[in-house]
């Protein structure tokens, strides 16, 4: 999952400043669970954009934002609403803005989230980073607890010397990642020493952006 936060809304409307009429594109996946950019957050958008003197031409939450090819079909069915806007606002993560862009390139799409990152969800409201997409998974190595991205300095060969009493250094209110994967190792059952799973040092050109995975998809 996805995760973002909403823009700044003053800072929304600076950048909506030459835009008089908008259409809003919303995201029923990760948005939605999030409550960044689902029906109600969407509404929510309108009302805001009109009472600020905006005209919203319509609005539309798709199932999920970032299929571009979809996203082409459901907006092809509202063209009307959309060439009437001065710009699109869109109310999903980074992916999804762009998905949008590649569709609707005669205008200027806005982004009214916040990507941050990655997410694991435990209950509604309640999310955590655990994973960094670096493109070269280690996470077995420390049995099922990412150092990279979980610990502050992405420490890959044990503790810091600022960890105290089992707590980080940067967030004392944080366990020590090295606590975390040592009980978890010691709960497994696994006596294999830990210098002995050490990975190598990171390699930074399997994490070099933009990533593609293009592939012959089965049909069925």
């Amino acid at each position: 999952m996805i995760a973002t936060k909403a823009k700044d809304f003053e800072e929304l409307l600076n950048r909506l400043s030459e835009a008089a009429s908008i259409y809003i594109v919303g995201c029923g996946d990760c948005a939605t669970v999030l409550q960044t950019g689902g029906e109600y957050e969407v509404a929510e958008m309108k009302t805001k954009l009109e009472e600020a003197g905006k005209t919203v031409t319509g609005t539309v939450v798709p199932d999920v934002t970032c299929q571009v090819l979809d996203i082409k079909r459901l907006l092809r069915g509202d063209k009307e609403a959309i060439e009437s806007a001065d710009g699109i606002l869109v109310m999903a993560c980074g992916a999804g803005v762009q998905a949008v862009a590649e569709i609707i390139d005669d205008r200027e799409v806005f982004a009214a989230l916040d990507t941050t990152f990655a997410a694991d969800k435990f209950r509604g409201g309640e999310f955590y980073e655990w994973c960094s997409l670096c493109g070269e998974c280690i996470v077995d190595q420390y049995g099922g607890v990412c150092p990279v991205t979980r610990c502050p300095k992405g420490q890959l060969n044990g503790p810091c010397g600022g960890a105290d009493k089992g707590k980080c250094e940067v967030d004392t209110e944080r366990d020590c990642v090295w606590t975390l994967i040592y009980n978890r190792l010691d709960k497994v059952g696994d006596k294999q020493e830990i210098e002995d799973r050490m990975a190598e040092a990171k390699d930074h050109e399997k994490s070099t952006k933009p990533h593609e995975y293009v592939f012959e998809a089965r049909r069925g």
